[in-house]
């Protein structure tokens, strides 16, 4: 079955969340916005382009850091409102210059940051 991003459910501002994931560790990376347009571009080019809702503007991730993201493989999920990209991520996907977003842990009702910054 062709893939078709207009079966994706998107919300009122057109936006999809999107998960990204590192292809080899499994580790999770970040979550973005894409809109159609953004996703339609990360699928031709092989770059991760999201949307940014604060610039109202793509972001290609790693245009300015260089920390880029390359697509290895897209997942929709069940809902078909949340996708998942196993990606390739060069340097910190984090703009916190850390591997991950989610650095930090609630353990025991207390919030632990896990990871330092690069």
């Amino acid at each position: 079955m062709q893939f078709d991003p207009t079966t994706l459910t998107y919300d009122a501002n057109g936006l999809i969340p999107c998960i990204a994931q590192d292809h080899t560790s499994g580790e999770v990376l970040m979550m973005a916005w894409m809109s159609a347009q953004s996703l339609a571009r990360t699928l031709e080019t092989g770059a991760m382009t999201y949307w940014s809702r604060s610039r109202k503007a793509f972001w290609a991730k790693g245009e300015t850091s260089g920390h880029v993201q390359r697509l290895v493989e897209l997942r929709v999920d069940c809902d078909r409102d949340c996708l998942l990209a196993l990606v390739t991520q060069v340097g910190p996907a984090c703009h916190t210059n850390r591997r991950s977003c989610f650095y930090t842990a609630v353990r025991d009702g207390v919030e632990v940051v896990i990871s330092e910054p690069l």
